[in-house]
């Protein structure tokens, strides 16, 4: 599914391993959905969020964002529009590519479990028919330059971070995602509380072509519009979806 990014101000972020509402219906009005979280995720419980969402909206885009190849699978990866990769600036070498290649390499190793085609295995070599399958798969995948700013947070935890960065670091950040390494998204995060404006502004100097997305503590409309006209743009909101689905729909910009 190819994305409108100046359609997209407002995203959904989906813990699976929380329970959803059971009226999915505060959606209403959102522009994408990421399915992933830190803590307690699975294969299973991920593609039971995906499959949820996609069938309560055919048409709205629905991301899997993992944080482990286990995460992922043929049935996670049909389900989803897209797998959205996080490579975590400020966290551990695991955490930035580690998880790629680990991901490319569970995928080159046994192309049947995860893509259910039967395909010759050479070694640890993918035969010419493997390797168009995985070329399929590439075409799902999506790397997000990824920030995580709140030191206390499961986020920060699994991902080996131990400092955050200052307002000029996340804009080197920003810079490198965008002319370096080319990924569309670079996502500044702050995981369940409120960081302001600062990185988003500084960020925002830096980026033309890639999408600038802001989570953590959005939970009115003020704060949505705050980071928004800073020059984020799209908003992440995550806990109040499971935790206040009205609250959440005020986060919704109108």
């Amino acid at each position: 599914m190819d994305i409108d990014w100046d359609a997209i101000s407002h995203v959904t972020k989906v813990d699976p391993a929380k329970p959803l509402p059971s009226d999915l219906g505060a959606l209403e009005g959102t522009d994408l959905v990421l399915v992933g979280g830190s803590d307690g995720v699975t294969e299973a419980n991920s593609l039971t969020a995906i499959e949820r969402v996609a069938d309560s909206f055919p048409s709205l885009p629905v991301w899997q964002e993992p944080y482990s190849s286990s995460h992922v699978s043929r049935e996670t990866v049909e389900a989803a529009d897209a797998v959205s990769i996080p490579a975590v600036y400020n966290g551990d070498r695991e955490h930035f590519v580690g998880k790629h290649l680990e991901l490319f390499t569970e995928v080159g190793k046994k192309p049947d479990e995860l893509l259910g085609s039967s395909v010759p295995l050479v070694g640890e070599l993918i035969a010419s028919k493997g390797v168009d399958v995985v070329t399929e798969l590439a075409d799902k995948l999506v790397g997000e330059g990824y920030v995580v700013q709140h030191l206390a947070s499961t986020a920060a935890a699994v991902s080996g971070v131990e400092t955050a960065y200052s307002p000029d670091e996340v804009a080197g950040a920003a810079l490198a995602t965008e002319s370096f390494y080319g990924f569309p998204i670079f996502y500044v995060e702050y995981s369940g509380t409120y960081g302001g404006t600062a990185d988003v502004e500084t960020a925002a100097r830096y980026l033309e072509e890639t999408t600038l997305l802001y989570g953590g503590g959005i939970d009115s409309a003020e704060k949505t519009r705050e980071i928004l006209e800073a020059g984020a743009d799209a908003v992440v909101v995550g806990d109040c979806f499971h935790d206040d689905p009205e609250t959440f729909r005020e986060t919704i910009p109108r």
